[in-house]
């Protein structure tokens, strides 16, 4: 009798014994399923991109943008850079030391300013400008004031000039301050109790702590916190605009709708997208393989350290001023106004206003903390240069102004819809006309396009905190990786995914651009009010509007202090 042999399935080794094979891992389809959601995402600035390529690869003479780049593109790009240096400095300057003070320190009115610290978030910033252009103009209050208390007149005296570039970046940072706040403080919680103590017993100061061993752990929640504060700022255009700053921003809009050349429009948006891609890879490449996430989950609280004297209530005049400045302020001059001059239209006439806005920024938050998650829990577990190139292009929307992703929202839409109704005439005769162009399914689309990077950015510093060892635990003990980041990592993320939701909340409610080129005929939101007031110089009567956004963007911020207080 013959004997067959088989082939065996593994291959031998000199030993005799088979070698083993590392297992190759199976990316799950929720995991894949990220990188559909980012190129959907993406769409309207790879619809930016494309706009920006065609000139050049047609040939055309591309008269507008030949002009630009001679005459208006190096003050575009260094207005930018100064505009954008500044309010980062100032910007994660205030975050991070207030965010330190507030968890680590005791001093009179810590607990109301924890508070407080988070409700500049929900002012707008353009209603932040007008309101103290309004104050510090030649004919505002203030410098009248000072006239009549001195008998000069106007020009005789020194003030500092609000419609300037240093106003504009003042402005942007007073209102974008808490993008740093919320993330590093949550790090700041985060932190192992064991290093900041050890550091105290060698010797070290309060501040030397902070510098040498806090400040650095809490490096990704500062970057994420900057970066957000920048694209801000290099997107802006309200501000700016009435501030007469001529950024890459003002320089696309002339462009666009001065000039009527969409490519050149587009390839300024495609210069903009660039700087901010090259600052946040820089950052990103500076932190090397270094790892911030502690080397334990057993550690007793933070013990705040009481301050006296001179130091105390130096801590509350720090942490007290950025709420002054772009809270209180603003908000009470906008109060005053609406008692004398607000708004003739009657209360219930902003229902309407109100619940849009509402409706509109709720489903974005929703949507944009969910894809945020898919797309940092993907990234995380199943690491490779394509997850790593769709989160960052689906980030970039934050940086290209609001207008310009309408624009880039309206043309993947008009197609789909163009190609349907072409499909339903063909086959049944039927006309569908626009299903999604000028609905309000475009222009959440178009908001989660401009804030999915906001939530990426929460999500990201969030997951970053978490121990890799928690979520190998729970798949060694039989969970599959969707049950393991539901029970183990989801509720540890809590945090992070609150934050980013507050933040795409807030965003929306303020979002202009976007809403007034996408939105349907019939449907106004409360920053479309007070633009329509605002750009007509009645001011008095937008306050009415402002203040609702305000009021109504207050709502969710109130809810993450809860939550915060809850963790804490």
């Amino acid at each position: 009798m013959s004997i067959t042999t088989l082939p065996s399935p593994h291959p031998v080794t000199q030993a005799g014994a088979p070698a083993r094979q590392p297992p190759r891992r199976r990316v799950p389809l929720w995991a894949r399923a990220g990188w559909l959601v980012a190129l959907l995402v993406a769409l309207p600035v790879l619809a930016v991109l494309a706009s920006a390529a065609a000139p050049l690869l047609g040939g055309g003479d591309n008269q507008v943008w030949h002009h630009i780049a001679r005459t208006n593109l190096l003050p575009y790009l260094g207005n930018s850079l100064q505009l954008g240096a500044l309010v980062a400095v100032m910007a994660a300057g205030t975050g991070v030391v207030c965010a330190w003070l507030v968890t680590a320190c005791r001093f009179p009115g810590r607990k109301s300013l924890e508070v407080a610290l988070l409700l500049p978030v929900a002012m707008p910033a353009y209603v932040c400008g007008y309101l103290y252009t309004w104050l510090l103009d030649g004919a505002g209050p203030v410098q009248t004031a000072i006239r009549d208390a001195t008998g000069l007149r106007w020009g005789e005296y020194w003030f500092p000039e609000i419609r300037s570039l240093p106003g504009a970046a003042l402005m942007l940072a007073a209102v974008l301050y808490p993008y740093v706040y919320l993330l590093c403080r949550a790090a700041f919680l985060q932190q192992s109790t064991c290093l900041i103590e050890a550091s105290r017993t060698l010797g070290l100061s309060l501040p030397r702590t902070f510098l040498r061993v806090a400040l650095p752990l809490a490096r990704p929640a500062l970057a994420a916190g900057t970066g957000l504060v920048l694209m801000e700022t290099l997107a802006d255009f309200g501000t700016v605009d009435y501030f007469a700053v001529r950024t890459f921003t003002t320089g696309i809009y002339e462009a666009w709708f001065g000039m009527g050349d969409r490519g050149a429009a587009s390839q300024l948006a495609a210069c903009l997208m660039g700087v901010v891609a090259l600052l946040l890879l820089a950052e990103h490449a500076s932190r090397g393989g270094r790892r911030y996430h502690p080397t334990t989950t057993r550690q007793p609280p933070l013990r705040p350290v009481a301050l006296h004297g001179v130091k105390a209530w130096a801590a509350t005049a720090f942490c007290t001023l950025p709420v002054l400045v772009g809270f209180a302020i603003p908000a009470g001059g906008l109060l005053w106004l609406m008692v004398e001059q607000g708004d003739a239209l009657a209360p219930h006439r902003y229902l309407p206003f109100a619940r849009n806005s509402l409706l509109l920024a709720g489903t974005t938050a929703l949507i944009g903390v969910a894809l945020a998650a898919l797309l940092g829990w993907g990234l995380r577990l199943y690491p490779s240069r394509l997850s790593r190139i769709a989160n960052r292009v689906a980030g970039l929307g934050y940086a290209v102004p609001g207008s310009v992703i309408a624009v880039g929202t309206l043309v993947p839409f008009g197609l789909a819809d163009n190609a349907l109704d072409g499909w339903m005439r063909a086959q049944f005769g039927l006309s569908t006309g626009l299903l999604l162009s000028g609905t309000m399914v475009a222009l959440v689309f178009a908001y989660v396009v401009r804030f999915l990077a906001v939530g990426q950015s929460a999500v990201e510093s969030g997951l970053a905190r978490l121990k890799p060892s928690l979520f190998q635990a729970a798949r060694t003990l039989g969970c599959g990786p969707g049950e393991a980041i539901r029970r183990v990592e989801a509720p540890l993320a809590r945090g992070a995914l609150l934050t980013a939701a507050v933040l795409v909340f807030v965003d929306t409610m303020k979002e202009l651009p976007a809403t007034l080129i996408v939105r349907p005929f019939d449907l106004d939101t409360l920053a479309v009010r007070v633009h329509n007031l605002a750009s007509d110089e009645r001011l008095a009567e937008a306050s009415t509007a402002a203040l609702l956004i305000v009021a109504v963007g207050l709502v969710p911020v109130l809810v993450l202090v809860k939550a915060m207080h809850r963790k804490d």
